[in-house]
């Protein structure tokens, strides 16, 4: 009980302090702002009191909703960083494997590319601290790697065919974060793009990415949401209106203290006529839904894939004095049929709206769409068509796609865990990058001739061994096309980019193989949208 009370004196009180507006404060605030006095000055022991007010605004927002949360300021830092354009480093992608930092890729233009660090480099100093073989997590390993621009790092790294360490003095500069992590050519007529999460510099990435497929012939699009958490609304905004002709509404907010807000779409779409596929999944949510709601309600595509994750809810930062953040729910947001696509939750109960993904599993819900059920109360209209439409738990796809267990084994599980796959793939490059280069030269010839060689499955196998993961003979069989698949991937990858990982690895793809066939019949794409 004294610790529930504390934790609303301090939080009260830690509002209280941004508020110029004292006459707002009721009784109650005011009760609790003397109390809280009283334990600062009075109290027996002394006391950790930003302990304590993080404490208790961790605790208060613990009591509103799912999404109401509370960041320290090294956690908002962590937490904005991704959506941003940029930050301050080296210019390297990495992986930690077996304790040891393996330099993926290389930054074009990055200060690590300007000194002469290479993809395959292994860094087992930083101004000399070890961080090879000592189990360091990736965020103590990026701390010593960032830094304020034009500030040095030394570096000492171990290459592929060299007895000693290299030595390099790197000098951070602005790093540019981009959230587009693949764009090709599907088919002959059709663009594929995958966007990670909805950044600063997302729209902008998207419609670069448009142009360049324009001109290798794109006509039809499929873009890809799937496992995209959401991000920026005003992002998604700009995203719908690439898609959707002028004045059409794509979102409103609304709340019990925020007024209704529409957002409505411009003449500058640059892809406002072409068929469209979009591809989600259970962890597609927030702005992936409201794009996905915005192009269903107005028929202008197809939703394909699996039910969203039915988040509906908008928070606004609300920063404080010393770099930490509390993001706030203040409204809801509804599609333009006016669906409020946020799924039940009960207040204060976070473990049961977490493990609601795990019921839907349990349900059977992820392998057959007879498995979901909305009330009659939730159905809505399209507003071209008059399809029939839910709100209230995500959006629901016009297609559905089970998730595909089929080649997924314990045994994959395992080996996939604890990073085997993708230390074999590093393994296998260190020893023939040069001759991969030169043998495949770009990714069309890698992705027709390259096979995954049978020593490298041996390798891992017996890298499975080692590791004490118990051979199945069964599982691994049926697991095996999955595992070359996803080595050759990870080969193409580091060879390549991340969009050639996706062309790869889009070969196991049910989502994409059903989108490019329903894309490319137009009686059938023109069924689903009730457009006969």
């Amino acid at each position: 009980m004294k610790k529930n009370l504390l934790a609303l004196i301090l939080s009260i009180s830690a509002i209280s302090t941004t508020c110029t507006q004292a006459q707002r404060i009721s009784d109650d605030s005011r009760k609790l702002s003397i109390a809280m006095y009283a334990i600062s000055n009075f109290y027996v022991d002394d006391t950790d009191e930003k302990k304590l007010v993080e404490d208790a605004i961790t605790g208060i927002l613990e009591k509103l909703d799912p999404h109401s949360d509370y960041s320290d300021a090294e956690e908002t830092k962590e937490l904005t960083e991704p959506l941003d354009s940029n930050f301050d480093g080296i210019g390297i992608q990495f992986n930690m494997l077996t304790d040891t930092l393996y330099i993926i890729q290389v930054i074009s233009g990055g200060p690590s590319e300007k000194t002469g660090l290479l993809a395959g480099d292994r860094i087992i100093l930083v101004d000399d601290t070890l961080i090879a073989g000592v189990k360091m997590k990736n965020t103590d390993v990026m701390k010593r790697l960032r830094g304020p621009k034009g500030t040095e790092v030394r570096v000492k790294v171990k290459r592929n065919g060299l007895k000693d360490l290299l030595e390099f003095k790197i000098i951070r500069g602005k790093i540019p974060i981009f959230s587009l992590d693949a764009a090709y050519m599907a088919d002959k007529t059709t663009g594929y793009i995958r966007l990670s999460r909805f950044a600063v510099s997302s729209t902008g990435e998207v419609i670069e990415a448009m142009d360049k497929l324009k001109k290798q012939g794109m006509t039809h699009l499929i873009l890809d949401l799937q496992g995209n958490g959401g991000g920026y609304l005003h992002v998604a905004n700009e995203l719908a209106d690439e898609f959707l002709d002028k004045s059409k509404l794509i979102v409103y907010t609304q709340g019990n203290k925020q007024p209704r807000e529409n957002a409505f779409s411009t003449e500058k779409g640059g892809f406002e006529n072409g068929r469209i596929v979009i591809m989600v999944d259970e962890y597609s949510a927030s702005a992936s839904e409201i794009v996905s709601g915005a192009i269903q309600d107005w028929d202008r595509g197809i939703i394909l894939g699996r039910r969203t994750f039915g988040k509906g809810l908008v928070q606004k930062p609300i920063p404080l004095p010393d770099g930490s953040m509390i993001r706030l729910t203040v409204a809801r947001y509804y599609t333009p049929s006016g669906r409020n696509i946020q799924k039940p939750y009960t207040t204060g109960d976070d473990k049961a709206y977490n493990r609601e993904l795990i019921e839907r599993y349990n349900r059977g819900e992820l392998m057959n769409s007879d498995s979901i059920h909305f009330p009659d109360s939730l159905k809505f209209n399209t507003l071209v068509s008059k399809r029939t439409v839910y709100g209230g738990g995500g959006i629901m796809p016009d297609v559905f796609i089970p998730f595909d267990s089929t080649h997924y084994t314990n045994y994959h599980r395992k080996i996939s865990s604890i990073g085997l796959i993708n230390q074999l793939s590093m393994n296998f490059l260190d020893q023939n990058r040069k001759g991969l280069t030169k043998k495949y030269p770009n990714i069309q010839t890698f992705k027709q001739k390259f096979e995954v060689p049978e020593t490298a499955l041996q390798e891992l196998l017996t890298m499975a061994g080692k590791a004490e993961i118990e051979f199945d003979e069964e599982q691994y069989q049926k697991s095996r096309s999955l595992i070359t698949l996803q080595i050759k991937a990870l080969i193409a990858r580091d060879l390549f980019d991340m969009s050639e990982y996706f062309q790869i690895i889009n070969e196991d793809n049910t989502s994409l193989q059903e989108a490019l066939r329903i894309i490319n019949d137009p009686v059938s794409y023109n069924k689903i949208l009730g457009k006969e």
